[in-house]
């Protein structure tokens, strides 16, 4: 009678988790739209306001300019590599994007971070993929000036910022799985 209970609450806590789980996913991925959709909104508005003007300068501090606003159509990925293949570029993001919301949807993703992180990526490069689809080219406007840097997007920060919470997140766990493994050794060692 009283393993049943434990059993009986044992299911009750798999259902409760498995319910978190999904409305996660699903305000994840209403989340990624959300974003998606401030990428457009962007992208229509330095089509609008900026291709006729080319660069606006938004940030000038002491003759310093540190960003403007400089409206370019990049044919390429990130720095313009891969320039010209649009269709590789095409594919290869269309895959990474669906792999992503294939784990993404999965029980196999138990962490927020990893969540969160995929969302994110999931976004950018849907952003970016609308983009290279209808129009041939992604539309980049955000020119920080302080550094050289290439000229980026909406789409960029949400994926760059994601890829970057994967690779933190990772390192994080590999960093505690040595731990564990190293204390673990060090256990075993002290019984016998």
């Amino acid at each position: 009678m009283f393993t049943r209970g434990v059993n009986m609450k044992m299911v009750d806590l798999k259902q409760t988790f498995r319910r978190e789980n999904i409305t996660t996913r699903i305000v994840s991925l209403l989340f990624a739209f959300l974003l998606i959709g401030i990428d457009r909104i962007t992208k229509w508005l330095a089509t609008v306001y900026l291709n006729p003007k080319q660069t606006v300068e938004i940030i000038n501090i002491g003759g310093v300019r540190l960003l403007n606003f400089t409206y370019l159509e990049n044919i390429g990925a990130a720095f313009s590599i891969l320039e010209g293949k649009r269709i590789f570029l095409i594919l290869t993001t269309g895959l990474l994007i669906t792999g992503a919301l294939i784990f993404l949807l999965s029980d196999r993703v138990k962490s927020r971070v990893i969540v969160w992180a995929l969302t994110l990526v999931i976004a950018g490069g849907a952003g970016n993929l609308i983009d290279r689809v209808f129009y041939g080219y992604v539309v980049d406007f955000i020119d920080l000036r302080f550094i050289s840097f290439a000229v980026f997007n909406f789409a960029d920060i949400c994926a760059v910022t994601g890829s970057f919470m994967l690779f933190i997140y990772v390192i994080k766990e590999e960093i505690n799985n040595s731990r564990n493994k190293k204390a673990e050794i060090i256990h075993e060692k002290a019984d016998e």
